[in-house]
């Protein structure tokens, strides 16, 4: 855990008041603070001189470059200091990063989110290509004011100044002055014209070098603040029980049974049906997804382990509502298989004749199943915040910041003005942190605990089993084979709660196949789902490219020229280009020892209907499979189109993450319902992979086709990776897997 210098109330509220919102993670006193020591926290422009709300220069040349978007193992606290870098042409040894707080970027009116809603700006992703143009010109525009203040202080030519390495030389004298010796004089530069920055093909630092993540040192030595870190003075901890049963409600509970118990300081509740503020419904529509709270209990206690045996102790009585009804997993299930019987008034893709499927030379079926998932980051939930009638500062690991912002600002019914958030570092997210419901709970329960710093933690168990998870969807998917065996019609049904148009986008039912229809059914279960590391791409990537495999099996086609032959009609390259780079590069097609084979997929993440956009990812995965049933993924290939990239080694380590990712996902995950209840609480009964159980994975860079976009990479090599398996599974065994986890599967042959 960090620590942190003692300072008084006063001295944190003036000094936070006096720096407009910055990051308090490091408290220092009052004349110091949000400068130090902690590298990360934002200092609002204090640190020298500001160019734009973007990047400031001190006086020792140091750059410090604000990134919107939080790190979440993403890389952006490096990838946007090197697009600003790229243009600047500044010592990257000297360069900075810090947090751009968005409680500046309201009072400022989108400095740092400029045409977005409160949620689009600061999302998950790393890459944007509207906002690299941004930073590039905040380089380029930054460089032509230090020439331009160097060539006033020199009173020569500004053509006659040259910028590289922090270094402004007059080229014809050789005399040199450091950035921070003209930073501030730079700063008050108004140029006639911006200047254009250069074109990709100049670019000497994007996608030519690949630095050292800036905060890979201080994770190493244990110095970045997470949420989990955060030590503020007279900080309290509040221990969280919700309703057991998702949309449940609290009947009763006896806090005299725990409020003499050591260190236990209140009792308190959230309900749901209490009035919140008008922030969400005077701001703009929001990004992603329902930010609400749930019926909720808290133990409020000097510490937290103090909290946590009393909230154990404590004698609650809940209403399960109507989520009880669901008595198994099984029981859902089923009426999600069954779901894909009824007619759907919900058509998502409808071109040529369906009906035509009839009259084809062979017609292929199966009924697909993915489960519940948790995203499981290893840092539990938590959130701190400090509530006074007139002002709320919030300490948070949160994924989406503008939204979580607004979250705050509504649920402690202040004007925005009144509310400063301040970012920590993310232990891992996935898609659970986008919401804001953890900040929201965080920010209801300090409103019962005013004038302290209160910080709410969720258990293990409680986050595990309150969590928004990636949907339970089930498919029923059909083709009809014409007599060379390619599918002249595609019929597909869905049923789920949320998440539906990935098949509808895919090229197979855009235009690699005549005759499409897709539609979709909403269950109603009552489990909250959200985001999960490419929603509803996960699981639609392995029920597809699980039956274009099945379709190539009845066509007596090798599954890869199957595929090739299918997307001959489809206009993004990429796709053929990838699948050929990853086949080679595996050996597709080689001898290989008995009980050991090959399988191959390939999806797209970000594509929404359209070629040469999202990233495309083609995945060979190298199986072996004893007779007893024992599974070994030997081998995963990858390779890849997300148009270019700006760092080798960054892009190789995102891929990898998503490949492990979605290798644990199509292996062991799976969340159950028993009587309305999430089953699963811990890692004893939610298996993760450990790092034996990793593959050789290689990552395959021919497949790139240079086209003008930098898609992301986090999400998108999730979806190919289960099927490729289940397909290899296939070829090993004969044994077709159309559900997962895949370890409840009886893989046994003779």
């Amino acid at each position: 855990m960090g620590t942190m210098p003692t300072i008084s109330r006063r001295q944190f509220i003036v000094s936070s008041a006096a720096f407009g919102g910055g990051m308090a993670l490091a408290l220092v006193p009052a004349e110091a603070a949000f400068l130090g020591p902690e590298p990360w926290a934002a200092s609002d422009g204090l640190a020298g001189a500001e160019f734009s709300p973007w990047i400031s220069i001190s006086p020792d040349d140091i750059v410090i470059v604000r990134v919107a978007t939080p790190e979440i193992g993403n890389g952006a606290m490096t990838q946007t200091p090197m697009t600003v870098a790229e243009e600047l042409n500044c010592d990257w040894n000297k360069i900075r990063a810090e947090f751009a707080p968005p409680s500046r970027d309201y009072r400022e009116g989108g400095v740092y989110s400029p045409g977005t809603s409160p949620g689009g700006y600061f999302s998950g992703r790393s890459t944007a290509d509207d906002r690299m143009k941004l930073l590039l010109q905040v380089g380029a525009s930054a460089r032509e004011r230090l020439k331009a203040a160097a060539a006033a202080t020199w009173k020569v030519p500004v053509a006659e100044i040259a910028a590289k390495d922090s270094i402004l030389t007059h080229t014809p004298t050789g005399r040199t002055l450091g950035y921070g010796e003209v930073a501030a004089k730079a700063a008050t530069v108004k140029l006639d014209v911006e200047p254009t920055p250069k074109p990709q093909s100049e670019w000497t630092l994007l996608g030519k070098a690949t630095p050292t993540k800036l905060n890979n040192a201080n994770i190493v030595n244990g110095s970045l603040i997470y949420g989990m870190d955060i030590r503020l003075p007279n900080m309290v901890y509040a221990a969280l029980r919700q309703s057991p049963v998702h949309g449940g409600t609290l009947k009763s509970f006896d806090a005299d049974k725990v409020k003499s118990m050591p260190g236990v300081l209140a009792v308190v509740t959230v309900d749901p049906s209490e009035p919140r503020g008008l922030a969400l419904k005077t701001a703009a529509p929001f990004g992603y997804g329902d930010t609400h709270v749930r019926a909720a209990v808290a133990v409020i206690a000097e510490h937290y382990w103090q909290a946590r045996k009393a909230l154990d102790a404590l004698p609650i009585e809940w209403d399960d509502g109507a989520g009880a009804q669901w008595k198994s997993t099984d029981q859902m299930i089923g009426a999600a298989v069954a779901a894909l019987e009824k007619p759907s008034g919900k058509v998502e893709k409808a071109s040529g004749d369906a009906a035509l499927i009839n009259a084809q030379d062979k017609i292929v079926e199966g009924v697909y199943v993915t489960p519940f998932s948790d995203q499981a980051p290893m840092e539990p939930l938590n959130s701190t915040a400090l509530f006074t009638p007139d002002r709320l500062d919030v300490w948070h690991p949160g994924q989406q910041v503008r939204q979580a912002f607004w979250v705050a600002a509504d649920e402690a019914m202040l004007d925005p003005s009144k509310v400063f958030y301040h970012q920590t570092f993310i232990g891992g997210a996935f898609g659970r942190r986008i919401f804001g419901d953890d900040l929201r709970m965080a920010v209801a329960v300090a409103k019962k605990f005013p004038g302290r710093p209160v910080h709410t933690i969720w258990s293990r168990e409680e986050q595990t089993r309150q969590g928004k998870y990636r949907p339970l969807v089930a498919t029923k998917l059909r083709a009809g084979l014409d007599k060379t065996g390619m599918p002249a019609v595609f019929i597909a049904h869905q049923a789920t709660k949320g998440h539906f148009p990935r098949l509808a986008d895919t090229p197979y039912a855009l235009g690699c196949i005549p005759n499409v229809l897709v539609d979709a059914q909403e269950l109603p279960f009552h489990v909250i789902t959200g985001a999960y590391r490419g929603p509803g791409y996960n699981s639609y990537a392995f029920m597809l490219e699980t039956f274009i495999d099945e379709c190539a099996l009845a066509a007596g086609i090798d599954p890869l020229e199957y595929r090739l032959k299918l997307l001959s009609k489809w206009p993004d390259p990429g796709w053929t280009k990838v699948l050929k780079e990853v086949a080679d590069k595996s050996g597709w097609g080689k001898t290989l020892p008995k009980r050991t084979a090959q399988g191959i997929a390939i999806a797209n993440w970000g594509m929404n209907g359209q070629p040469q956009a999202g990233t495309t990812v083609a995945v060979v995965a190298t199986v072996e499979v004893t007779k007893s049933g024992v599974l070994k993924v030997h081998q995963l290939d990858c390779a890849f189109d997300c148009g270019r990239i700006v760092n080798r080694d960054a892009v190789e380590n995102l891929v990898q993450g998503g490949l492990i990712f979605g290798l644990n996902m199509a292996l062991n995950e799976e969340m159950n319902v028993r009587n309305g209840r999430m089953v699963e609480g811990n890692f004893d009964q939610y298996p993760i992979l450990r790092t034996g159980d990793a593959p050789q994975i290689n990552v395959h860079f021919g497949g790139l086709s240079g086209h003008d976009r930098f898609a992301e990479l986090g999400e998108p090599p999730a979806g190919p990776v289960g099927p490729a398996i289940g397909n290899a599974i296939f070829r090993a065994t004969g044994k077709r897997i159309r559900s997962t986890p895949i370890r409840k599967h009886d893989l046994s042959w003779a």
